[in-house]
C-alpha cells in the first residue's frame, strides 16, 4: 500500500531567496526548489502548504504553489513583519493573490510574545485585520502562537471561532500545553506537529500529542527549521517528514499508514482540495 503524506507548513520561499533574519540557507536557483518538490514525492509526500510571511514573499509563494501539482499557498504576514503591516496595501495584495485557486489559507498569522520582534499591539492589530480578511472569503488561517494564548485564544473566540464541523484553522508546529490543545480544538482549530516532536528534550509536545486526538491533527516540516531527528543541524525538507510521522505514530501507539492517512485526509478537509 503506498502511503501519502501532507506537509502542512513548509516555507519554500525561505529555502529559494533566503532569510536573512534567521540565517535559512539559500538556494542557488529555482531548479533547486523543483530538487526539493521531486525528493518530497519520492518519500511519499503528496502535498506541500507554502505559507507567505511578509509582502515581500506572498507572490513568491503563490508562483512556487502554481508551478507544481499537489503544491498550495497561503498568504499572510508573520507577527515577526507586524509592525510593517499596512491594512490597505496587505490586504489590496491578499485580494489580488487569493484569486488563485492554489491560495487555499491565510498564513502565517499570529502572535508571538517570546522574540517580540514587532510590539504586542501591532501583532495584535494585524492579527485581526487578517482574520476578519480569512473570514470574509472562506479561507483557513495558519496560525503562529509562542507564548500568547491568552490574548490568542479570545480574539479567535471573538473573531474566527468555529467547531469540530466547521474547521477555521490550524495552529502550525504545536508546543502549547495539552489543556491550550483542548480549547484549541473546541474552537474549531487543528494541530500540527513538526520535527519538533522527536527532539529529546521535547517531551511537552509528546505529552501534548499523546493527549490529543489523532483526528484533529496535521503533520507539518516548517522547512527549513525543527529538522526531525537524525537530520537535526540540517535544512529540513519535505522529504523528511515521514520521520516525523514515525514518531507520532510511536507516541500516539498507532501505524504509522494510520498517522499518514488521517493526517493526509485533515489537510485535504481543512484546505478543500484532492
Amino acid at each position: 500500500m503506498t502511503i501519502e503524506y501532507a506537509d502542512s507548513h513548509g516555507h519554500l520561499t525561505m529555502l529559494f531567496e533566503g532569510d536573512e533574519m534567521k540565517g535559512a540557507p539559500r538556494a542557488s536557483s529555482a531548479a533547486e526548489v523543483k530538487e526539493l518538490v521531486n525528493r518530497a514525492r519520492d518519500a511519499g509526500v503528496t502535498r506541500i502548504l507554502v505559507p507567505g510571511t511578509r509582502r515581500g514573499d506572498l507572490r513568491l509563494a503563490v508562483d512556487i504553489a502554481e508551478q507544481y501539482d499537489g503544491v498550495y499557498a497561503a498568504v499572510g504576514i508573520h507577527p515577526h513583519e507586524a509592525k510593517e503591516f499596512d491594512e490597505d496595501e496587505d490586504l489590496k495584495l491578499f485580494e489580488e493573490l487569493s484569486a488563485s485557486k492554489k491560495v487555499v489559507a491565510v498564513g502565517e498569522i499570529g502572535l508571538d510574545y517570546h522574540y517580540d520582534h514587532s510590539p504586542k499591539e501591532a501583532q495584535r492589530y494585524a492579527l485581526e485585520a487578517q482574520l476578519r480578511f480569512a473570514r470574509e472569503k472562506g479561507l483557513p488561517v495558519l496560525l503562529h502562537n509562542r507564548e500568547s494564548e491568552q490574548d490568542l485564544l479570545p480574539i479567535l473566540e471573538r473573531l474566527h471561532p468555529g467547531d469540530s464541523g466547521n474547521l477555521r484553522g490550524v495552529f502550525h508546529s504545536f508546543c502549547a500545553d495539552q489543556e491550550t490543545g483542548r480549547r484549541v480544538l473546541a474552537l474549531g482549530y487543528l494541530v500540527s506537529f513538526s520535527g519538533m516532536i522527536t527532539f529529546k528534550t521535547a517531551d511537552n509536545v509528546r505529552n501534548a500529542a499523546a493527549a490529543l486526538p489523532l483526528a484533529s491533527m496535521l503533520l507539518e516540516t516548517d522547512a527549513p527549521y525543527l529538522a526531525p531527528t537524525p537530520f537535526r543541524g540540517k535544512p529540513n525538507e519535505s522529504s523528511f517528514l515521514p520521520r516525523t510521522a514515525a514518531r507520532l505514530a510511536e507516541v500516539k501507539d498507532v501505524p504509522v499508514e494510520e498517522v499518514a492517512r488521517v493526517t493526509t485526509d485533515n489537510f485535504r478537509r481543512l484546505f478543500r482540495v484532492s
